[in-house]
């Protein structure tokens, strides 16, 4: 039987001139019932059209901090490393993503790259911006939960968790600070940040700021994300083939 097949978002290594991978978003999705497939960082749009074709949904990973030029801000100097070109590559990636309506899960950079592309905004750096007491750096084992989010009633991650709260892990120090036109927030954490989206226009795009790909062994909650993300990009392939 057919799987359907997920691109996934490349992590890169500036410094060793390398693309990565976490094994947990491989891992994640194959277990989900998908497969994967890392993308090559390439700002050539008729590769990344005809990558996009052969995929039944995205994974947009972690990693570098989005840069504020997509936002309209100045770059501070508490602001991270950051890759253009990844930011380019993505915006191309969503892009091919939405006009046809396949599936898209965001984590960490993913759902702070979702918001910023669609018009919202971000801190920078959470502990200069955003003082808080709730831990959003943590350090490891990465697949510990470290502060709990509230679920907000009527969405689908509630339907899918069947919950009020859930208890996440937590490894980020840039997040959503007003969000994007056409995102509905789905997930609060106990300071008041945006930890889960989606667009309610398109028949899956999912963004959470926590890291399943860490957890989704040992997280119920984690491992039926990825699996309604999978599921997700599976109806889409048995549509594109019928």
């Amino acid at each position: 039987m057919r799987k359907p097949v997920i691109g996934v978002m490349p992590l890169m290594d500036v410094e060793r001139e390398s693309y990565w991978m976490l094994p947990g978003y491989m891992e994640g999705i194959l277990e989900a019932g998908g497969i994967p497939v890392m993308f090559p960082l390439t700002p050539d749009r008729a590769v990344l059209g005809q990558l996009a074709e052969s995929c039944d949904g995205f994974l947009f990973t972690g990693g570098h901090d989005v840069s504020p030029e997509i936002y309209g801000e100045e770059i501070l100097p508490v602001c991270g490393e950051l890759c253009p070109q990844r930011d380019e590559m993505e915006k191309a990636v969503l892009q091919e993503a939405l006009r046809d309506d396949r599936p898209v899960l965001g984590i960490c950079r993913g759902i702070q790259f979702l918001n910023a592309f669609l018009g919202g905004t971000l801190y920078q750096d959470l502990p200069s911006q955003h003082p808080s007491e709730t831990g959003h750096h943590q350090s490891p084992p990465y697949d510990r939960p470290v502060h709990d989010v509230k679920i907000e009633k009527g969405t689908p991650l509630h339907a899918l968790l069947e919950k009020d709260r859930t208890a996440v892990n937590s490894y980020h120090h840039q997040a959503i600070r007003e969000t994007a036109p056409g995102l509905e927030v789905m997930a609060y954490s106990e300071d008041g940040l945006a930890e889960a989206v989606r667009m309610p226009d398109q028949s899956f795009v999912w963004a959470v700021q926590w890291h399943p790909e860490f957890s989704f062994r040992t997280d119920e909650d984690s491992g039926k994300i990825f699996r309604a993300f999978v599921e997700a990009a599976e109806r889409k392939m048995e549509g594109r083939v019928g």
